[in-house]
């Protein structure tokens, strides 16, 4: 196997399917710990902050790391939405749960649900008609609009549920636009992870279960890729793509380090 300087890691079907623990994934984050081998997490999961993460990862899945090891698509967002509006008004509606909201307060952004600058959708498990409505009025009035990410589906315990990617469609269906996403398989999240851990992408290795998602991430900002078969995509899915994952494994127990 090639040796990496360091590992960026899916959360959802890699590390754990809901609160269904992988046992092989808690080996394989306590075997980088024992190297010394620098991990993010970079999930496309909006509805946490870091903090929560880490704490679910220690709760229900007796897997310990600190917030440092976390970058998610809300963290993604809000990075490059602060990049974007230098200057103008900082408003935007979101349709989200409180890891967006609180990533985008705290780069000083406001919520406004009229005339915001920016809308912003990602994964809402108590989305309602009027938020929708809201979000595409908003739009068809000017507003930027942003998706989070495009997951069509997220593994729980009780199987594949609709993702973020599932309410963008939505809007996107309603107003006739599509929206500029953020997160995998975009290279945006990739990059400014790339960037906090002041790596190049031929040092990383994109560990996911997902190939729409993951793969797609890790191979379009050149990186190479580790498909586990824990979630999303299937081996009889691989067999028809044509640009493979650079490696494909059952478990990541089967995964050695060097």
């Amino acid at each position: 196997m090639t040796k990496y300087k360091a590992y960026f890691i899916d959360l959802d079907g890699t590390i754990y399917a809901g609160k269904t623990r992988y046992p092989a994934a808690k080996r394989f984050i306590e075997r980088l710990q024992a190297a010394g081998t620098p991990f993010l997490f970079v999930t496309n999961n909006t509805t946490k902050l870091p903090e929560d993460v880490v704490k679910n990862l220690a709760d229900n899945h007796d897997i310990h790391v600190s917030v440092d090891n976390v970058y998610t698509a809300g963290l993604a967002t809000a990075d490059y939405l602060d990049e974007q509006a230098t200057s103008g008004p900082r408003t935007v509606y979101v349709i989200g749960e409180a890891g967006l909201k609180r990533a985008l307060l705290a780069k000083r952004f406001i919520i406004d649900e009229v005339t915001p600058r920016y809308v912003v959708v990602g994964l809402d498990s108590d989305a309602t008609y009027h938020k929708f409505a809201t979000a595409t009025l908003a739009i068809q009035r000017g507003a930027t609009f942003i998706g989070t990410n495009s997951d069509s589906n997220i593994p729980k315990e009780q199987g594949l549920m609709p993702g973020a990617g599932s309410l963008v469609k939505m809007v996107e269906y309603a107003t006739q636009q599509r929206a500029f996403y953020i997160g995998k398989p975009e290279a945006i999240i990739m990059t400014k992870a790339l960037s906090r851990m002041n790596l190049r992408p031929e040092d990383v290795v994109m560990v996911g279960d997902n190939y729409n998602t993951d793969i797609k991430a890790g191979q379009n900002v050149g990186m190479d890729t580790l498909l586990v078969y824990t979630g999303v995509s299937t081996p009889e899915q691989m067999a028809l793509v044509d640009r493979k994952p650079t490696h494909a494994i059952k478990s990541l127990d089967d995964w050695k380090l060097d």
